[in-house]
């Protein structure tokens, strides 16, 4: 069953995103699904650090972009999500290709959401692992 209150896709996902930092580092999103979204970053000359490999913090921008998307398309048309904290373990380096993000929710509820992202490069292997709180506010 889904969990979405709000119509969602990734051609809505992309769109939102133009003109933003997710167009700046090339995210794109790729699939959405009952209860999760991903989304891909490339490793090249805009998203790595100076020793080549995926800077730690567009790893951290794809896992905010992930699970802020993830929550804002899971409450009522009205209601906003806000950040409240995120953290991210860095397991292993990406120098080439895609790193790809899922997220799926770990609690959905009336004041907060939690929400896990799982980063993988082109061989599956896990590169990062995070976790973002977020905030529901009603309407005013």
């Amino acid at each position: 069953m889904p969990i979405w209150k709000q119509a969602i896709s990734i051609e809505i996902l992309n769109r939102i995103s133009l003109g933003t930092a997710n167009e700046h580092l090339g995210m794109e999103f790729t699939e959405v699904g009952d209860d999760f979204i991903t989304a891909r970053v490339p490793v090249d000359r805009r998203t790595i650090q100076p020793y080549g490999l995926l800077h730690g913090g567009v790893s951290v921008a794809l896992a905010e972009t992930l699970g802020s998307c993830g929550a804002a398309f899971c409450v009522p048309e009205g209601y906003r999500t806000v950040g409240l904290d995120i953290n991210a373990n860095h397991l292993k380096g990406a120098t080439s290709g895609w790193v790809t993000g899922t997220t799926r929710p770990v609690h959905i509820g009336r004041s907060t959401q939690v929400w896990a992202i799982e980063l993988k490069n082109e061989a599956g292997e896990l590169t990062c692992v995070s976790r973002i709180t977020m905030a529901v506010l009603a309407p005013k």
